[in-house]
């Protein structure tokens, strides 16, 4: 009599042959829930891969709901732009990087529809319509989106944003501006607009910190300015008055003794009149407006023979520099500037042309010096000695 096969029991999950001859796989997930592979398979053995990969899943508790992902990237977007609490430059940002980069090639796909091979094709897109720091801005935008989805919420396996560098951005040197030139552009401005130029050269105020400037944060006596709060203007026209860029914003100024004539003229011909009053306004009285102001600006810089490169913030970067080689810390550029980190205040410690010139002066008469001391030899090389020894 013929011996009965061993039937093997199987221990995780459920396969059984569909008409087709295929195979159809089922398991219990860890939430009780009953899950089917996405498609049946060719051969048994698939089948039976499959389940052993998704019961390895669960014993390393790194199971994931497989239909978690299938959430609409576009809902998930805006809500997570939403629930955070960003500047409103910060937020006008990220509407728009989203509206015009992002949503128009993944707004529509779920969340586990987006794979590294589409988020690589995009990124090479926008490289050829854009330019690399609006494309660099968005990767990381859309890295952040999803990392959540993955890390926080899980509802993706892996981030697919996997682009090295991707987020990285190259920006140019800032130009920097001339003492001589400042005041060419100060003088091109006019009377009611000239310190707005100096205090962003020479104070390092930010634009949005000089719009909401009162002749109460103004000490003639000490020659302090305090900057407590912020008024930008989004590409609307709308100001949203509210705290500095960051914490390290909030800080006192001490502007140069050279200003104290302009400060006193300005607050005497220009500034509201109230203790509250704000420092700038425009010639009918209202705060000023960027659209104005721009205006003024442009003919300003091109009067002055300044590339078009040059921005009104970049004055920020000529006294931030003349600060640093003044003998100013790390650390006391960044309470200057308002910096939070010291990344930020790196930048200006760079060395110009001219300053590693006055360098090599120095250099040059210290071993001047040194040598008419006997120390060393006057003409380049030890008498009656081979250069190559000497080098």
């Amino acid at each position: 009599m013929a011996r009965k096969r061993k039937q093997n029991r199987r221990t995780f999950g459920a396969i059984r042959r569909l008409p087709s001859g295929k195979y159809q796989a089922r398991y219990t997930g860890p939430d009780g829930l009953r899950y089917s592979a996405p498609e049946p398979f060719e051969t048994l053995t698939d089948a039976d891969d499959w389940l052993a990969a998704r019961q390895t899943e669960i014993n390393q508790k790194s199971w994931r709901d497989p239909d978690a992902g299938a959430v609409n990237f576009e809902t998930y977007a805006l809500l997570w732009v939403e629930e955070r609490e960003l500047a409103a430059t910060t937020e006008e940002l990220y509407g728009r990087l989203l509206r015009l980069h992002i949503l128009p090639t993944f707004g529509a796909l779920d969340l586990d529809e987006i794979t590294p091979p589409r988020v690589r094709a995009w990124h090479a897109e926008r490289r050829k319509a854009t330019g690399a720091t609006t494309v660099a801005k968005s990767y990381r935008l859309l890295k952040g989106i999803l990392q959540t989805a993955f890390e926080e919420d899980e509802l993706i396996r892996r981030n697919p944003c996997r682009i090295k560098n991707g987020g990285r951005e190259s920006a140019p040197e800032r130009s920097i501006a001339t003492v001589a030139q400042v005041d060419a552009l100060a003088n091109a401005m006019g009377p009611r607009w000239r310190l707005l130029v100096y205090f962003a050269a020479y104070a390092t105020l930010r634009p949005e910190e000089q719009a909401e400037l009162r002749r109460e944060d103004v000490d003639t006596e000490a020659r302090t300015l305090s900057i407590t709060q912020a008024s930008p203007e989004l590409t609307t026209g709308r100001r949203v008055t509210g705290d500095t860029k960051s914490a390290a914003g909030r800080r006192k100024v001490v502007y140069p003794a050279f200003l104290d004539l302009e400060v006193k003229r300005h607050l005497d011909w220009f500034a509201e009149k109230e203790p509250d009053g704000l420092l700038f306004v425009g010639e009918k009285g209202a705060p000023f407006r960027r659209s104005t102001f721009g205006r003024k600006w442009r003919k300003a810089r091109t009067k002055v023979g300044l590339s078009d490169n040059f921005h009104f913030y970049d004055l920020r970067h000529t006294g931030n520099t003349l600060a640093a080689q003044s003998g100013a810390t790390l650390k006391e550029l960044m309470v200057r500037a308002g910096h939070s980190t010291e990344r930020a205040a790196m930048i200006y410690q760079h060395s110009t042309d001219e300053r590693q010139r006055e360098i090599a002066d120095g250099l040059d008469a210290k071993v001047r010096r040194d040598r008419g001391k006997g120390t060393g030899p006057a003409d380049g090389h030890a008498k009656g000695t081979p250069r190559a020894r000497d080098a």
